[in-house]
């Protein structure tokens, strides 16, 4: 099917000078680059669509945005090297397959080990950039009124909250490598939870009572915090706050609390 509509795409460029007015006659060199163009079109044309590759989001802001709170060579490694690696680990994983949300990519993730690290990774990520902001912009923000007032049913007080936070985030917590959450349950109740590795709440089987949706999420893998803090998690935990963008968190908690669905995240 190809070789015949490329073939007559070549008879077609070859016979046209028969019906123009004449003009002259343009180099070989031009008909071959003519040819070449179409014929390239119209193989791209006649293939199968496959997957397009999931891409690496630019940082909302410059690397060193977040300090002294999270230093700048942190935040270039993590981005760059962690980051772009479970990126290049799930293109190449669904590589030639059609192309699925990342989002909704999540939800059968432990099924299949490339999916589970790699696409977990890279939606994890993703998210976690996106919460963030420089602390003089950052300081500016804070829980919308519907926000403070979950908050405030399921933990007491946003203090409170981060308290529950730190216990969560502990070493003891969350041994090893692992992300906290805050997430919205399937009863509009918000919740502090923990995954292991680069597993997140929106994966059937992480959590005993089902998926859950992230408003908030903070990476607690050592190559995190660890060129600034250290053995130290409690204190990086601690000054993260510093850098939390509450406008994002709000619009994350209205859009869950709408559609019951994951935040959509940058480089889909």
């Amino acid at each position: 099917m190809k070789l015949i509509s490329i073939a007559c795409a070549t008879a077609f460029l070859s016979s046209t000078s028969a019906y123009n007015v004449p003009s002259p006659k343009p180099a070989a060199s031009s008909r071959r680059v003519a040819l070449k163009t179409f014929t390239a079109g119209l193989t791209a044309a006649l293939l199968p669509a496959t997957a397009n590759a999931y891409t690496l989001p630019d940082l909302p802001y410059a690397y060193d945005a977040l300090e002294p709170y999270i230093d700048a060579p942190t935040m270039k490694f993590h981005h760059d090297k962690h980051h772009n690696t479970y990126l290049t680990n799930i293109n190449k994983a669904t590589e030639g397959k059609p192309q699925v949300n990342i989002v909704d990519l999540q939800t059968n993730a432990l099924e299949a080990n490339p999916i589970r690290n790699s696409g977990g990774g890279h939606y994890n990520h993703a998210f976690f950039w996106d919460e963030m902001e420089a602390h003089d912009k950052a300081k500016n923000t804070a829980p919308s009124t519907a926000l403070a007032a979950a908050i405030s049913k399921s933990f007491g007080d946003l203090d409170a909250m981060k308290e529950k936070w730190a216990a969560a985030a502990a070493p003891g917590a969350v041994f090893g490598s692992g992300w906290v959450w805050l997430v919205l349950a399937a009863n509009d109740e918000l919740h502090i939870v923990g995954t292991p590795n680069q597993d997140n709440p929106l994966m059937k089987g992480v959590l005993k009572d089902g998926v859950a949706f992230p408003i908030l999420g903070l990476d607690v893998w050592e190559h995190a915090y660890y060129l600034n803090y250290q053995n130290r998690r409690p204190d990086y935990v601690t000054a993260w706050w510093n850098v939390v963008n509450w406008d994002k968190v709000n619009e994350n908690y209205e859009y869950v609390l709408k559609n019951h669905k994951g935040v959509p995240v940058r480089g889909n």
